[in-house]
This record gives C-alpha cells, sequence and structure tokens, in this order.
C-alpha cells in the first residue's frame, strides 16, 4: 500500500535537515520523521524516492554506519559512491559464483570438485 505522505519532494525535505554524515538518519527514522510511522511498505517507497533523487543528481548518500544523508562535501559523496561501487561487486561476484556452482547443480550437471 502506497503512504501519500511518501514522496520525492517530503523525502527532499526531511534530507535537508540531515547534511553531512554525522547527521544521517536510518531508513526508518527517516520514514518515520516525514509520516509519523514506518513500515517495510514504506521504507520500499522510501529508497524509491531516494533513487529517483539521486537520478535528478542530489548528492543523497546512504550507508549502514552513517544512514541517509545529503553530501556536505565531494569527499562524503565519494566515499557513498565508493560504497555503491562495492556492493556492485559483491553483487557479481554473487552472480558469477551462482552461474558457476549453483546452476549446474540445480540442472543437473555434475562437476568434479577437486
Amino acid at each position: 500500500m502506497l503512504h501519500e505522505s511518501m514522496t520525492r519532494d517530503a523525502v527532499l525535505t526531511a534530507l535537508a535537515r540531515h547534511i553531512g554524515r554525522e547527521n544521517g538518519v536510518t531508513a526508518k527514522g527517516l520514514v518515520i520523521e516525514i509520516a509519523g510511522a514506518s513500515s517495510p511498505g514504506m521504507e520500499r517507497q522510501l529508497r524509491a524516492c531516494v533513487e529517483r533523487l539521486r537520478d535528478e543528481g542530489i548528492a543523497v548518500c546512504a550507508d549502514p554506519a552513517a544512514g541517509y544523508h545529503i553530501a556536505r562535501d565531494a569527499a562524503e559523496l565519494e566515499q557513498s559512491i565508493r560504497f555503491l561501487v562495492d556492493r556492485i561487486a559483491t553483487t557479481a561476484r554473487q552472480v558469477r559464483a551462482l552461474r558457476k556452482l549453483a546452476r549446474p547443480a540445480l540442472t543437473g550437471q555434475s562437476r568434479l570438485l577437486l
């Protein structure tokens, strides 16, 4: 169910109060700040809004340690970009492993473990 208060503009307005890594906020905290309550669905809406803001060139940063925030400077933006690139690399490695190891087992192909 879509929550009407979880909009791109509402997310941007809330993030304007979270400039800099030291002012980061969790997804749940940001949703509560915007909507007064939180749910997994509302957090998904938040992530979709963050994606849209990033697509528009807004420097929305996020990582598990700092939470969501607007980059204060180029160094914070670079740190967030490195986090995202590392996630991409981890996901790509997992995809390769699944293709190499799990797919043959599930399709009946055998492989020799050395």
